[in-house]
């Protein structure tokens, strides 16, 4: 019967994948993004698209936006 082996553990999960990564020349790096599911964030690009709308500068912005979006 062969010996069971046990799963490895997060942690060597994670070194192993940083060392198959620097074998392969690649640097692992990690970013942090908003979360774009939270209700802060939400809150927050309404309020700066609420800005954006009621500037002097709407309708060049929109335009300007419209004519690179075709």
């Amino acid at each position: 019967m062969p010996a069971r082996r046990r799963p490895k553990s997060l942690r060597g999960k994670a070194g192993a994948r940083r060392k198959r990564l620097h074998r392969e020349g690649l640097r692992p790096i990690e970013i942090g993004v908003p979360d774009v599911r939270s209700r802060a964030f939400a809150r927050e690009a309404h309020r700066q698209s609420l800005l954006v709308a009621r500037s002097a500068g709407e309708r060049d912005d929109q335009a300007f936006i419209d004519a690179i979006s075709e």
